[in-house]
């Protein structure tokens, strides 16, 4: 039989949970589907979001042949092949076939390329689902053409009216009496992920005879999925919570915790290039400038992964991953940028002080451009105090360095330079 979130599949809009800013009375993906005209997009968002569903009910309401590919097991070939079929059934003032592509995020440049012509001419409405930044993945002559909509996790109570319908609607649960006692449990292992959900009532109904009285608590979710768990990650849905574990391990200072969570993510089949990604962030964001060699380390480990390949691709990852675990923390940088981001939406577009502007014209040198600008280099110590914030915050201070030998060493320079500045 097939599994619960299969056998539940919603087939309309109405059936549909979630995403009410994309296909919620009025909103954009259903005024697109109302109309008849769907163009192009990618929709991105954390597994178990309704991406493969959203674009089955597309397909189905618009009444137009729809392919599906893998970007996993299909290759130019394949795509080759479906944009064929799609020029013999497409037909005079009808929609375009629709072509879904699961983790378009893992096609290659020259599968992406071989798509290019047919979304162009309209051959194929293309529809895209990733887990990942497309602006990262896509190549940009495709992304170009296409729109990209973001999908959320579910929220508590769309994941409730989902395990409502489960149980009042679905052949096999209706069987059974259910009762919703406790949730809690129920909802922090779901994740904002419908599948999770519905394997985790699969999971519970599977213990269950006919007739029985099945009382969902927390001690009880939490029991069976110990006891199983990876029942209710079968198609690896725990992406997103390895990879935050991974991330908290190397910014707690855990070289074991993170070498043991980047093997979990290795051995199951995670994309090299997405962690050796988190590797680079994680060395700007959490060790920055305590030791600003990570970010060197990180950057050299992602070239060597994509120089090297897989399997031998996971010894950079492993030396990169230690040593970020095992270096000083400071995100001091990663503070910085959002407090002075902040000032910028805040204050808006503050006029840059006449003396830090160009003057390459003649005019522009009469304005007082570039008048009273100091050349650091024409000074002892390559340094001389002068004003480089707009006017009225020349006392704001956005970088606050913090205690570790290496920021303690930059702070000093500072206070030698500038003296204390508020």
């Amino acid at each position: 039989m097939q599994p619960l979130a299969e056998r539940l599949r919603p087939t309309s809009l109405d059936e549909y949970i979630g995403q009410k800013h994309l296909v919620g009375e009025g909103a954009v993906l259903r005024r697109m589907i109302e109309s008849g005209h769907v163009s192009s997009f990618i929709l991105w968002g954390p597994p178990g979001v309704g991406k493969t569903t959203l674009a089955s009910i597309i397909a189905h309401q618009l009444q137009t042949p729809f392919y599906t590919l893998s970007a996993v097991t299909s290759g130019v070939k394949d795509v080759r092949d479906v944009v064929e079929k799609a020029k013999q059934n497409r037909f005079f003032n009808t929609a375009s076939p629709i072509l879904f592509i699961d983790e378009i995020h893992r096609f290659s440049k020259s599968q992406q390329d071989s798509l290019l012509g047919a979304v162009e001419q309209g051959i194929i409405t293309l529809i895209g689902a990733t887990t990942e930044n497309p602006s990262f993945e896509v190549i940009r002559p495709l992304l170009s053409r296409c729109q990209v909509y973001v999908l959320k996790s579910l929220g508590k109570e769309d994941l409730l009216e989902l395990a409502r319908r489960a149980i009042e609607k679905d052949i096999v649960l209706r069987e059974l009496q259910f009762e919703l006692k406790e949730t809690d449990a129920l909802l922090r292992f779901s994740g904002g992920d419908a599948r999770k959900l519905l394997n985790i009532l699969d999971l519970l109904s599977e213990s269950t005879n006919k007739g029985e009285t099945l009382v969902i608590t927390d001690e009880l979710v939490t029991e069976r999925l110990q006891q199983n768990p990876l029942a209710y990650d079968k198609d690896g849905e725990m992406h997103y919570d390895i990879i935050s574990a991974f991330i908290k391990s190397i910014r707690g200072s855990d070289p074991d915790g993170a070498i043991y969570w980047l093997a979990r993510m290795i051995e199951g089949g995670e994309d090299p290039a997405f962690i050796a990604r988190r590797l680079v962030i994680s060395a700007s964001e959490d060790i920055g400038l305590a030791n600003p060699n990570a970010l060197l380390i990180a950057n050299a480990a992602f070239d060597a992964v994509m120089k090297i390949g897989w399997p031998e691709g996971r010894i950079p990852l492993a030396e990169a991953t230690i040593y970020l675990a095992t270096s000083p923390k400071s995100n001091s940088a990663y503070m910085a940028i959002n407090d002075a981001l902040a000032e910028v939406r805040q204050s808006g577009n503050q006029p840059v002080p006449l003396h830090l502007r160009n003057a390459p014209t003649s005019l522009m040198k009469e304005l007082g451009y570039s008048d009273g600008y100091k050349y650091a280099h024409d000074y002892e110590g390559n340094f001389v105090r002068q004003q480089f914030l707009p006017d009225g915050m020349e006392h704001i201070r956005f970088w606050q360095p913090q205690h570790n030998p290496a920021e303690d060493k930059l702070a000093q320079r500072m206070n030698q330079l500038w003296g204390e500045r508020g």
